[in-house]
């Protein structure tokens, strides 16, 4: 029986109007028989650092009286074997939506592609999981049925036998992605070459000691715990090779 993986997707910076240049879109996967397990780590972790464990665990709540948590939450992940990061990086500034007859989110989606298609293998089955963020739901809705028939068509996957689901969730109840939400703010601050929060600066040193990355540039196409691409107009499909 093929192994199933559960998908956890965030962004931060996506909108084409918030005028911050560099868009970074993550997802975190693990296997579904480990989700629970991993769940109750995080909640663990929150629970020994004198919070709640409901907190909700986001990047724009770093701050230094935070820091160990939010330490000990990245430690987490690169300890734990069963979890992995995939992160796309975009300049914004380079976007040209009329040239190739797009819209915003029409590019949005294309990136959402281009973020998945290399942690999917046909032997393999998919539940991705993506965070609800504004509140137009039937866009939201119809976007995410096209991005599951696209992911679908790309793997040949007609009966959507590799990828199960495509499905928005509120990631105040989901731990895996309050981590992806971590992981892709840390990116992001890198990628924006930010100074302004020594904490934030804390948690980008860790994250490049404990990926052996810089962050800022892509890493090796088959890397399966950090893997960054760095996304370029006018590149192939297969341009992050």
């Amino acid at each position: 029986m093929s192994e199933i993986f559960n998908i956890y997707c965030d962004e931060s910076c996506h909108l084409e109007n918030d005028r911050l240049p560099i868009m970074v879109l993550g997802a975190v996967w693990c296997p579904l028989e480990k989700r629970r397990e991993i769940a109750v780590r995080i909640r663990e972790i929150k629970v020994q650092h004198g919070l709640p464990p409901n907190f909700e665990i986001k990047w724009v709540k770093v701050s230094p009286a935070k820091l160990d948590f939010y330490l000990a939450v990245m430690d987490y992940f690169f300890d734990d074997d069963d979890l992995h990061f995939r992160g796309l990086i975009a300049d914004k500034t380079k976007l040209d939506h009329k040239e190739y007859h797009q819209t915003h989110d029409d590019w949005y989606y294309k990136m959402y592609f281009d973020m998945l298609k290399v942690i999917l293998f046909p032997n393999s089955r998919y539940r991705i999981y993506i965070d609800i963020k504004d509140t137009q739901s039937k866009s939201k809705v119809e976007n995410l049925q096209k991005l599951h028939e696209v992911l679908s068509n790309n793997m040949y996957d007609f009966r959507r036998e590799v990828i199960e689901r495509v499905q928005a969730v509120h990631s105040h109840e989901v731990e895996q992605l309050q981590l992806a939400d971590l992981l892709i703010g840390t990116v992001a601050y890198a990628n924006r070459n930010l100074q302004t929060s020594q904490a934030k600066l804390e948690l980008v040193k860790r994250m490049r000691e404990r990926s052996r990355y810089r962050l800022t540039n892509k890493t090796l196409y088959w890397e399966d715990k950090v893997n960054l691409f760095l996304w370029q107009p006018n590149w192939g499909r297969d341009n992050d090779k």
